[in-house]
């Protein structure tokens, strides 16, 4: 059973341990992969995407993989980020060790009624996990992200964007070749959960994956998920914190040319006037009025409507401030053992050591010297685009910034960008 508590909330400075970030998707090979294509990985200490017939579980998840431990037995890991900070790159990372689930973007899938009932059956958690919900439906008005992982319009697709579940999007093609096949055993599993809180079947779930695929700590990700990391964190009390961040001047760049950023901020912009502003409470509020509101945002906004054209870089640059300033006040205090912050510009700069810093938090007993010699090729190096603005852009960006660019040490003014060392 998973108690429903809220870590406490107070005043501290974040402490800095930096590195991060991923500019596009890489086979482990290091070639570029086409936007949609799912990553098939091949590395030297037997990690990646899951052969479902090698895994060495039976269909029920009830045997583990020789040597690989129990999953639960360290605690799980919520990798929390403003998005397009390079999280995704973590996903993969981590992906490729042997003994890590990755879960990759869930939440961003099943969506804002993720947390929704007080003891939800099976049944009902499996029709949100394999029915569209209103994150898969918006994508048929403005197109697929790049992330995307299900081959729609292959001739291997069982589903189109019409009834294509949630887990399929990415989380599970993230996981294995063997999407569908893992899809097919997941119905009977989570339909046959007892009735529980939301949280509850969310963690058998992603337990009984990590029995199935044999692995032994569940991590997940979810893009911009520092909206609902109050929510996250009361969910799963137990869990350990990667916090992945860029300077955000140039984060606000990337969303702006993002379009499920441009659609969440100009539906945010929609819905404000009418004093329902999703920012105070898609992370906080309970479930039942997240339900209610929710429902009544579907009433209200029309997709064909929404004027993407209308959200201005400084509405991103805010946007991005905000959700820093709201993850600092959830986790901000947490200690060391609990909290790691890895921004983008260390990985850039340092990748071998900062990713080993990463799986030293999740456990030292999985530091792999060839699982690391691998995965640090894929950081690749970008430049700052913000630099390419000019100088009114420049500082209306930054002043929009200027708050969460000073809860994480980086520089307002002058040439560089990258983050100091906070003093705590």
């Amino acid at each position: 059973m998973v108690p429903d508590c809220t870590p406490t909330i107070g005043p501290s400075r974040m402490k800095r341990h930096h590195a991060w970030s991923a500019p596009a998707p890489v086979s482990a090979q290091g070639a570029l992969m086409a936007p949609g294509v799912p990553r098939k990985v091949n590395v030297s200490s037997g990690g990646g995407r899951a052969d479902l017939g090698l895994a060495g579980a039976s269909r029920h998840g009830d045997q583990q993989q020789p040597g690989r431990g129990v999953v639960g037995t360290l605690a799980p890991v919520l990798v929390l980020s403003t998005g397009r900070c390079g999280s995704t790159m973590v996903s993969d990372i981590v992906n490729r060790h042997p003994s890590i689930l990755s879960v990759s973007e869930f939440f961003s899938f099943v969506g804002p009624r993720a947390f929704v009932g007080r003891r939800p059956s099976g049944e009902h958690m499996w029709r949100l996990y394999s029915r569209p919900g209103r994150p898969i439906r918006a994508l048929k008005h403005f197109g697929v992200p790049s992330e995307f992982l299900y081959p729609l319009g292959d001739p291997s697709a069982r589903f189109s964007l019409a009834d294509l579940p949630p887990i399929l999007a990415i989380t599970l093609p993230h996981l294995t070749d063997q999407y569908h096949d893992l899809f097919d055993e997941c119905g009977p599993v989570v339909r046959g959960q007892p009735r529980q809180t939301p949280a509850e079947h969310h963690r058998s779930f992603f337990e009984w994956l990590g029995r199935r695929l044999g692995r032994r700590v569940w991590v997940e990700r979810s893009g911009g998920s520092l909206l609902w990391s109050a929510r996250l964190l009361r969910a799963f009390p137990d869990a350990r914190v990667i916090h992945v961040f860029r300077d955000g001047r140039d984060t606000a760049l990337s969303m702006s040319r993002h379009v499920p950023f441009r659609i969440m901020l100009a539906i945010r912009n929609q819905l404000k006037p009418l004093g329902l502003d999703p920012m105070s409470w898609v992370g906080s509020a309970s479930g039942s009025v997240v339900a209610m509101l929710d429902g009544l945002a579907g009433r209200l906004v029309r997709p064909a409507h929404l004027r993407l054209d209308r959200v201005s870089l400084s509405d991103f640059a805010w946007f991005w401030s905000r959700m820093i300033e709201m993850g600092h006040d959830v986790f901000g205090h947490f200690p060391s053992d609990r909290l790691l912050n890895v921004a983008f510009e260390d990985v850039q700069s340092s990748p071998e050591s900062q990713i080993r810093r990463i799986i030293r938090f999740i456990s030292p007993e999985l530091e792999d010297d060839a699982w690391l010699r691998t995965v640090s090729s894929i950081p690749r190096k970008t430049t700052s685009k913000f630099r390419e603005l000019d100088a009114d852009e420049r500082a209306t960006v930054t002043e929009a910034c200027r708050p969460g660019l000073e809860r994480l040490g980086y520089p307002v003014e002058g040439p560089q960008m990258r983050p100091m060392p906070l003093r705590i």
